[in-house]
């Protein structure tokens, strides 16, 4: 099995290679183009096609099977734009003023003013990367949790384009990781992170009216350092322009559990979810 495990991560990097080094040549704007429409045509074939039917049956019972083929469509044209986009992380860096446009900068300015650390959270939408990017970028002292990829050969690619060009505190999820991030936030850091995928150590708690585990980490410092949460999206408006909106923190009062500081929060991006919910990954085993 490890053999085979082993050939399978080694085909499959060489060709996301491949095709990352062909993206390079035409440019970010034909690659990203090129790239959605060739995952709209495959994705069908994926394996996590199933779970993506089921899950959009879960959250919206209602749907027609001709809406749930558009929203799995539209879908996996994101996931393929955002696929290509990575070898360009370096130019939409440089370049962020021309491809971003900020909505709740002042919100940003007071918590640099202020020096205060505070969570992010937001979820897998459009080009979720350039969220962590644009908060380092902008001045925040910043770490980032991110999930490693099974494949370790591309996971090491991976670290090593995120550390570069997205946020260089990387942390990986788990307890070691939860560790990392409690050092560093008392070190001055704020801790952005995806609250959407499912989590084995966190708790069950309501997401479109059925429970699903959910990363309790933002209660977690809410209770030990009564700090800040602070939701932040990312939407595209265009084929490469992207709209990051940064919304008001949340602050809780001090007898607010961490299980209903949680539902809060996935309340919150139920709700970002339901107004496209095409520009969410719908992958992730949330309700196993």
């Amino acid at each position: 099995m490890k053999v085979i495990k082993f050939l399978r991560y080694l085909i499959e990097t060489i060709i996301i290679v491949f095709f990352f080094l062909i993206f390079k040549t035409i440019g970010l704007k034909k690659s990203s183009f090129i790239s959605g429409k060739i995952f709209m045509t495959l994705g069908k074939f994926f394996r996590s096609q199933k779970k993506i039917e089921d899950n959009l049956q879960i959250a919206f019972p209602n749907l027609t099977d001709n809406e749930i083929r558009s929203y799995i469509s539209e879908m996996w044209n994101y996931y393929g734009k955002v696929f290509a986009e990575y070898i360009f992380l370096n130019d939409l860096r440089k370049n962020e003023k021309e491809n971003i446009k900020i909505y709740g900068i002042d919100i940003l300015d007071k918590i640099k003013n202020d020096n205060e650390k505070v969570i992010f959270i937001s979820g897998h939408f459009d080009n979720f990367e350039l969220m962590a990017m644009y908060l380092e970028k902008s001045g925040i002292k910043l770490s980032a949790v991110y999930r490693p990829l099974n494949n370790y050969f591309m996971n090491e690619i991976m670290e090593r384009l995120r550390v570069k060009y997205i946020c260089k505190k990387q942390i990986k999820k788990g307890k070691v990781g939860l560790r990392d991030s409690l050092r560093l936030f008392k070190e001055g850091y704020s801790v952005a992170l995806m609250i959407d995928q499912r989590v084995s150590e966190g708790s069950k708690v309501k997401f479109f009216n059925r429970e699903a585990f959910t990363t309790t980490i933002p209660g977690q410092f809410v209770k030990k350092f009564n700090c800040k949460v602070v939701p932040i999206n990312i939407e595209r408006i265009d084929n490469v322009g992207f709209k990051i909106q940064i919304f008001e923190p949340y602050e809780f009062k001090e007898n607010t559990s961490i299980d209903e500081i949680t539902l809060i929060l996935n309340e919150w991006l139920e709700k970002i979810i339901k107004k496209n919910p095409s520009k969410w990954i719908w992958s992730h085993d949330r309700w196993k």
